[in-house]
């Protein structure tokens, strides 16, 4: 497995890049009908026809990132700003606080050792649906592997709290900016719209994970040599030790971030669902909660700066692949060859009943991200196309959305994702026993999703 490598997302979308330009003299150009419906372009099934493509060159192509960077420029600017106001959040330790204030209280309360992975998922589970939690969770592990060996448990199940639990909550996200806010933006659907029926699929999603993980670690707590990391969690009960006798609990900055987080989300869903804001309007409101939290959380104007403009830069490799993704479209656009690509799908996707259509679309979305796994690069590449091939097929916008999003329930596993490599290089974790490990819950996922796809196609959702 170590010789096995795929070129990082800014590799494969220069080389999609580059093929889209030699497409443009190769394929034929066409075109839909389109007719304007609530506000949308929407295209008339049965009206395709062929017009004459036009080829892109060299130049094209080179001007293409640019091109997508200007196009995309409200989203790019959007994701900048949560990056930076999320680092500005962080840096108060406010969540640090909280998970140690948890950790603390399960010597005291048997309860709390009863609740503590509940509670843990639960919180990484909001972290991912929320303000999209992914390579955060990373730090998380050297927390939460000496905690799950303190209690008994092993190392799959100290990894899988942060890790599953954030990843969980990114794939079934309700309000994560970075691929629900990305997808609707381009898919021309209303920002963060749809949240009732994605607030019970998070739920499901979390809870199947939490009963599959309790019982896992229940089992490995009365047979501790079942854990496939059994004879790795001896050596490391010698090495690390969790000591949280120093802390001396929450402070009412803490508690005052954390409300101030909380506030700013309930806003947000308020504002999307009575007032329809749109990207601009949540752009501000996490700039204002950064500046809020910032000096709520007693940091100086340096400090509130320096974490806000490091938050913004982490984000800089997000940009350039909503850019380049972008890019790829406008080559198409352009030669005049989307809907030609469209009509080409079609029979692919299409079926008798929109729920097969929308689950051959899962599967579609299942296989791009273990090549492009970052969600807001994959929506920025086949929200596009999704979107309009949704209309063909009987299929709403809104539950094509869904069909991507629930194509990154894989990300936990593939040997392609950073941050699953990252995770299990951190807690030492070979793949393929991770792998192992995961092959259960996958397939749970799996028909979790196709199930899930269900009712939104049956109730048409909008």
């Amino acid at each position: 497995m170590r010789k096995f490598k795929l070129p990082n997302t800014f590799v494969l979308l220069c080389g999609i890049l580059a093929m889209i330009a030699v497409a443009t003299w190769l394929v034929p150009g066409g075109k839909f009908d389109t007719q304007l419906v609530n506000g949308k372009q929407l295209i008339i099934p049965g009206t395709f026809h062929y017009v004459d493509n036009k080829p892109q060159g060299l130049a094209a192509l080179m001007m293409a990132p640019i091109k997508g960077f200007v196009d995309a420029s409200l989203i790019i600017g959007f994701v900048l700003i949560v990056g930076g106001a999320f680092a500005v959040l962080q840096k108060t330790e406010a969540f640090d606080s909280l998970i140690k204030a948890i950790a603390k209280a399960h010597t005291s309360s048997r309860f709390v050792r009863a609740a503590i992975i509940p509670v843990f998922f639960t919180m990484f589970s909001l972290g991912g649906a929320t303000f999209g939690m992914n390579e955060e969770a990373i730090p998380f592990i050297l927390i939460f592997v000496p905690l799950a060996l303190a209690l008994g448990y092993d190392t799959i199940t100290g990894v899988s709290i942060p890790f599953i639990g954030s990843q969980v909550g990114f794939s079934a996200a309700f309000l994560n900016p970075f691929n629900v806010g990305i997808a609707q933006g381009i898919a021309g659907v209303p920002i963060f719209s749809g949240i009732g029926y994605r607030l019970i699929v998070w739920a499901i999603a979390t809870a199947v994970s939490i009963v599959f993980l309790m019982w896992y670690a229940a089992r490995i707590k009365r047979h501790p040599e079942k854990s496939p990391t059994y004879l790795l969690d001896i050596e490391k009960r010698s090495e690390h030790s969790m000591d949280l006798d120093s802390f001396a609990g929450m402070t009412r900055t803490h508690r005052a971030v954390l409300w101030i987080f909380m506030a700013t989300l309930l806003t947000m869903v308020v504002g999307v669902v009575k007032y329809d804001w749109f990207i601009d309007e949540i752009a501000a409101l996490f700039l204002v909660m950064a500046i809020v939290v910032g000096l709520v959380g007693r940091l100086d104007m340096d400090s509130l700066v320096a974490s806000f403009v490091q938050g913004a830069r982490d984000m800089v490799s997000v940009a350039l692949v909503i850019a380049l993704a972008r890019g790829t479209m406008i080559l198409a656009r352009d030669a005049q060859i989307i809907d030609t690509m469209l009509h080409a799908l079609t029979p692919l996707v299409a079926s008798s009943s929109p729920v097969f259509a929308a689950q051959k679309m899962f599967f579609m979305q299942s296989v791009i991200n273990f090549f492009i796994h970052s969600g807001s690069g994959q929506a920025a590449l086949t929200m596009p196309i999704m979107a309009p091939l949704a209309d063909l097929v009987g299929v709403t916008r809104q539950t094509a959305i869904l069909a991507f999003q629930f194509g990154e329930f894989t990300t936990p596993m593939i040997p392609t994702s950073g941050i699953t490599v990252g995770v299990l290089a951190l807690a030492r974790v070979p793949w393929i026993t991770w792998a192992k490990w995961m092959i259960p819950l996958q397939l749970i996922y799996l028909v979790l999703a196709l199930l899930l796809l269900i009712p939104p196609c049956l109730m048409h959702w909008q």
